[in-house]
């Protein structure tokens, strides 16, 4: 059997830093000898996601503009946060409020997943939410442009098999949220 190694860093730089981007230019030495110097690693703020659903069986769920891949997607609230002055839950909240003006006042973690682990270096902390209520209006950063959209929860898997909702974290989270749901209602 072959034993898996970890790859060695013989020299790292940061080549971007700002606050949109921070890529690192690592120069390493894999297992079998040979040297890469140029390969390139993007470091990441942690992301925190909520799955809130209301009194009433609906998902809240944002829809906005992604640059990156230049199109108008539908998804779970979510966004960065630094760990050392935020927890997680907190942050995944406070998206919540702010992306949507809903609240949760009680909060599951689901998971803790890598975001994309060969070029990133950051998790995706997964939370849901049951019978959020909305507070208030959105508080919504410079780049944010969001339209709320309440799903019913049987609507959801469709909708992920339709391609309507593609954002993998968003769909990891549904798929442990609805999973999560389906035991407890079995157990009650």
């Amino acid at each position: 059997m072959h034993k898996l190694k970890k790859w060695k860093i013989l020299q790292s730089k940061m080549v971007l830093d700002n606050f949109w981007c921070k890529v690192r230019q690592d120069e390493i030495e894999l297992p079998n000898g040979k040297i890469i110097d140029d390969f390139f690693v993007i470091v990441r703020p942690e992301i925190a996601l909520i799955l809130p659903v209301t009194n009433n069986q609906e998902i809240v769920f944002v829809r906005q503009y992604r640059h990156g891949v230049g199109e108008i997607l539908l998804e779970l609230p979510a966004g960065r946060f630094d760990a050392a002055y935020e927890s997680a839950e907190t942050a995944a909240v406070r998206e919540l409020k702010e992306e949507t003006g809903y609240t949760a006042e009680k909060v599951i973690k689901l998971a803790t997943l890598y975001d994309n682990p060969v070029k990133d270096t950051n998790n995706i902390h997964l939370f849901m939410a049951e019978n959020v209520r909305k507070i208030g209006e959105q508080n919504l950063d410079i780049t944010e442009e969001i339209e709320v959209v309440l799903i019913p929860v049987e609507s959801v898997i469709k909708k992920i098999t339709l391609g309507e909702i593609s954002v993998s974290g968003s769909v990891a989270a549904l798929f442990l949220g609805l999973n999560y749901l389906n035991t407890n209602q079995h157990e009650n």
